[in-house]
């Protein structure tokens, strides 16, 4: 659950204030949750380590997120490490939590940076966080040098730096060069007017709905004229197999008529025959393709 900002304060007032563990005291405590399950021992864990948690939270303030909430994530984050910390590897529980918290608050930040998604994969992410400090790196560089880049040039050198394809540098340049953007923004020029009312419709226009609703009429009418050729038994098939929203099965349709399954499917079969033939009969070509759609 998220808290406030006086929530905030006090945690951050007891995370300064929380014992520090040496490296004995942190794997048995380590040992005592993996091995026992002891909450107590996962309690003083975490919360000997909620300072480093908070201190990374602080480092991500830039990207307009709340502090409590950064620090939030950066607990789950720690949490995440104590439950799958294996104390018998010889590494200090803050080397590996570290790398948890961070991966925690990063997710966070680009989830909450916009409304459209940001990416997801580990090159997306590498660029989130360091395709500006990269840009700037290699822009002084370049100036210092007398260089001059093109659009092209610079996104293929940060590319190159970062380790990531050139077209995930052209994406994430785009993403992070634009701000999300409201369809209900009035129009500069158009008083009154919304962006949202410049969209072109998808919905079916109204000759299309009333030239569709009379073939559904028509079709409606030469099934139910077809239908007529079959007995009560093909009728009762065609409805629970082909006009049910959820079709019945063939073995329980054998259960009811006392039929096998084989014997079913033969009736059908030879139900959807009669139809074709009847429909072919009467309504020429057109229903010839409806009945075999």
């Amino acid at each position: 659950m998220a808290f406030d900002d006086a929530g905030f304060r006090n945690l951050r007032r007891r995370a300064l204030g929380a014992e520090m563990l040496d490296a004995e005291t942190e794997l048995n405590l380590a040992r005592a949750w993996r091995e026992h399950g002891d909450e107590h021992a996962l309690h003083r864990l975490a919360n000997a380590y909620m300072r480093l948690a908070i201190s990374m939270a602080a480092r991500y303030r830039r990207y307009g997120a709340p502090m409590p909430d950064l620090v939030q994530e950066a607990g789950v984050g720690l949490m995440k490490a104590a439950d799958k910390f294996d104390p018998d590897r010889g590494v200090r529980f803050s080397t590996y939590a570290v790398w948890w918290i961070k991966a925690s608050i990063q997710d966070y930040v680009m989830r909450n940076w916009s409304l459209v998604r940001t990416g997801s994969t580990s090159s997306q992410k590498a660029l989130f966080f360091n395709l500006g400090r990269v840009r700037a790196q290699i822009e002084r560089e370049a100036s210092a040098n007398g260089e001059k880049l093109d659009g092209w040039r610079l996104r293929e050198m940060i590319a190159e730096e970062i380790g990531v394809p050139l077209r995930d540098v052209e994406m994430m340049d785009a993403r992070l060069a634009g701000a999300d953007f409201s369809l209900n923004a009035l129009q500069s020029g158009e008083e009154g007017r919304e962006w949202l009312d410049a969209l072109e419709d998808d919905a079916p226009q109204a000759a299309e709905t009333v030239t569709r609703r009379a073939d559904i009429l028509r079709a409606r009418a030469w099934l139910a004229e077809a239908m007529g050729a079959l007995n009560a038994r093909e009728r009762m098939i065609i409805v629970e197999r082909k006009l049910r929203d959820g079709p019945r099965t063939l073995e329980s349709l054998g259960q009811e008529l006392g039929l096998s399954k084989e014997r079913i499917r033969q009736l059908e079969a030879q139900a959807l025959l009669k139809l074709r033939r009847r429909l072919e009969c009467t309504t020429g070509s057109a229903a010839e393709a409806l009945a075999s759609a």
